[in-house]
């Protein structure tokens, strides 16, 4: 079992949800980002979203925007995102990690050497923004020959047909876009949103997260009511650029959602 497969058994035996907290590499800089993960983890995280910086991310609200540009004044690699990883590794065998962002850094990477580098260093998902399912092809072939998980999204307008098409290559789980937009930008409506994961489940077996919009413990508990694991970034984000990027801001406010 891969680890994104033990961690969900693991919490359904226990009849616990997962909480993944979003963060952006090397935002403030990629020494503070490595101290920020096992913090997170510390505070309640069971699953950790790396974002991958890029200049155009078309499907950020402002407050990843502006982490994103924070970081990219770095200029961190794709290496240096997977030596992040690794020495994260070197002290959790455990908690999984997947990377986000966009398919262009990861093409101009090669997308083998990403898929094989990136399981090389201990990561165990990706997910591309805007990387449709009609022009996967080039890719999926080496998330599946590495063992990558291919996490997708699926977004409020999507039909039953456009859900099929979509699942056809997912792995790991499945990541529910809880707002129509951008994220950060407005509040889910939950009524809706779990209606729309029960949608999903009739066409999968995998795992649904549900982010986006997400805030506050309230939040998460509401999510973690019907789906099996709730994404939390701007919020995160925004806390600790206002109480100062460090792992005792990190710790601090996931412990909140947590509820610990």
């Amino acid at each position: 079992m891969s680890r994104l497969d033990q961690t969900f058994a693991s919490l359904k035996q226990s009849d616990k949800k997962a909480l993944i907290p979003f963060v952006m590499a090397a935002d403030p800089d990629l020494e503070a980002t490595s101290r920020i993960l096992p913090a997170l983890v510390e505070g309640g995280a069971d699953i950790i979203e790396i974002g991958m910086p890029f200049s155009d991310p078309v499907a950020d609200g402002p407050t990843i925007q502006a982490a994103g540009l924070r970081a990219l004044k770095h200029d961190p690699s794709l290496d240096d995102i997977f030596n992040l990883v690794q020495k994260f590794r070197s002290e959790n065998a455990d908690t999984p990690i997947i990377l986000m962002g966009y398919y262009n850094p990861v093409y101009q990477y090669g997308v083998e050497n990403f898929c094989t580098n990136a399981v090389a260093a201990g990561v165990d998902g990706v997910i591309l923004v805007d990387l449709p399912p009609e022009e996967e092809d080039e890719f999926t072939p080496h998330t599946q020959k590495s063992g990558l998980s291919l996490i997708k999204l699926i977004t409020p307008t999507s039909d039953a047909a456009r859900i099929e098409t979509i699942l056809r290559n997912a792995s790991g789980f499945v990541y529910y876009v809880a707002v129509a937009g951008i994220t950060g930008d407005k509040s889910a409506q939950y009524d809706q949103v779990g209606q729309a994961v029960e949608k999903i489940r009739r066409q999968t077996d995998l795992p649904v997260a549900v982010g986006f919009g997400i805030k506050s413990r309230e939040d998460v508990v509401t999510v973690q009511k019907f789906a099996d694991a709730a994404v939390v970034g701007s919020a995160l984000i925004k806390y600790m650029q206002d109480q100062g990027a460090s792992a005792n801001s990190a710790k601090a406010f996931l412990s909140k959602l947590a509820g610990l």
